[in-house]
């Protein structure tokens, strides 16, 4: 089965879609590939829009840990790595990206709605980033961005679950729709990314985004290089399930 779908109306609009969901779209090393050369892919000068979804109940689960025993601190290191080299590429596309996120947005998963620049929760959804919880730096630019300084901060050193709701009160989502909704408003991104000339576009994106690529990067090589990295994840998700 292919980890990630893409497919494109011949007209711009570029839909990019998480096909795991028997694992609630974990992201294993396949599906951050897949994504990341979908991302590259689209960035081509003749995308208008670019739609990122996921089949299934859930819209991505985070990182899937499920080998984690077999992995080193340093495979882990080089994981972080590849997750934020995708969320940089999607976060400074220079067109709109829409994110339909329903169900659970966790960790990375939550990163990507995050980088999205219009993004959509259904009823019922929940984000959570805890990787503070372990020692990761990872995208706390982009959420600060987004939600401004006090509450990404109360976000994530509290690395607590939020309602679709308190993500549209924040910010951190755009707008709240039920799934039945999500092609009406497919319809009107499509539109509205279509307003100006492509050229026009790219220049307002990167003028609007401030460029903490390099920042962003080192803040989390630092983080993930800390030893003991295979640990403390190790020592969180067995946290998370005594929790339950």
């Amino acid at each position: 089965m292919t980890v990630v779908t893409v497919n494109t109306d011949g007209a711009g609009v570029v839909r990019v879609t998480l096909n795991r969901p028997e694992k609630a779209n974990a992201l294993n090393e396949e599906m951050v590939n897949a994504l990341t050369d979908a991302v590259t892919a689209a960035d081509d000068g003749k995308t208008r829009l670019l739609i990122l979804d996921a089949a299934g109940k859930h819209f991505c689960a985070g990182f899937d840990l499920s080998d984690i025993a077999a992995r080193s601190d340093g495979d882990l290191v080089l994981r972080f790595i590849r997750i934020e080299t995708l969320l940089q590429k999607l976060f400074y596309l220079p067109f709109p990206t829409l994110a339909l996120a329903k169900g659970r947005a966790m960790g990375a998963g939550a990163d990507i709605f995050c980088a999205c620049s219009q993004r959509i929760a259904a009823p019922g959804a929940a984000f959570r980033m805890p990787g503070l919880a372990f020692g990761i730096v990872l995208g706390t630019r982009r959420l600060t961005a987004r939600i401004g300084a006090d509450a990404a901060r109360a976000i994530q050193n509290e690395t607590r679950a939020f309602d679709a709701d308190e993500a549209k009160d924040i910010g951190f989502a755009t707008g709240l729709a039920p799934e039945e909704d999500w092609p009406a408003l497919v319809e009107t991104a499509t539109t509205a990314a279509k307003t100006l000339q492509p050229a026009a576009t790219h220049a307002l994106f990167n003028a609007t985004a401030r460029d903490t690529r390099a920042e962003d990067m080192a803040d989390l090589v630092v983080s993930a290089a800390q030893p003991g990295l295979k640990a403390r994840i190790q020592r969180y998700i067995e946290a998370v399930q005594r929790a339950r």
